[in-house]
């Protein structure tokens, strides 16, 4: 898709300086849970352009996107004062680690990696599969969605400790089958990485995106 004017339907607070906002969707817009936006906005007067995950299950008529808010920030600051009513430029999607109606999901998201991790789970588990989620963060984000999964019968963990060193995710990890995705900074993709040989999965076979 090249880039169009979408507006922004609501914005809300989804953990410590995290949003997510909900956008309608272009005509025959075709996301899947996992792929990225390019969303671009003019910030004093500068065009600026950054890459955002779906974190919604679906596209149909609104997606949203979630936005860790760093106030050093060239673009997120200023997504985080969008209001409904306001546009945003975005084009896309983009991306090869998405879902793609695999029976069973594993997702192990690091900080904002959280965004595609409930979006892909939430999408699965409506399709009637299996999902796990393994989200490593010390001040969590969309608690409300993670314990609406847990109650839908996916296996959920929270942890502040890195993966690879955390008993309780190694336990998890141990007995998860399915399509792995993985989400998060580059140091969050090495722990990830790190836990999932530990635990008889091939890294390699993961569906990975990284933030950099």
């Amino acid at each position: 898709m090249d880039s169009t004017e979408v507006v922004v339907r609501s914005v809300r607070t989804v953990g410590p300086d995290t949003v997510a906002l909900i956008l309608e969707s272009p005509p025959e817009f075709d996301a899947r849970p996992g792929q990225f936006l390019q969303v671009a906005g003019e910030v004093d007067g500068e065009e600026i352009a950054r890459h955002y995950t779906l974190s919604s299950p679906g596209a149909d008529e609104t997606f949203e996107m979630t936005v860790g808010i760093d106030p050093d920030g060239d673009l997120s600051p200023w997504l985080g004062e969008r209001e409904q009513g306001d546009t945003l430029e975005v084009a896309g999607p983009f991306g090869r680690s998405y879902y793609e109606d695999e029976p069973r999901v594993v997702v192990l998201a690091g900080g904002p990696g959280v965004g595609p991790a409930v979006g892909i789970a939430e999408r699965a588990m409506a399709d009637g599969g299996e999902a796990v989620v393994v989200y490593r963060d010390d001040e969590p984000a969309h608690e409300d969605r993670l314990r609406g999964l847990e109650a839908a019968g996916a296996t959920v963990l929270v942890t502040d400790e890195p993966l690879a060193d955390s008993d309780d995710a190694l336990d998890v990890l141990s007995e998860a089958t399915g399509q792995v995705f993985v989400y998060g900074f580059a140091d969050f993709l090495d722990d990830a990485n790190d836990a999932l040989a530990a635990t008889g999965h091939d890294p390699d076979d993961a569906k990975v995106e990284n933030f950099g």
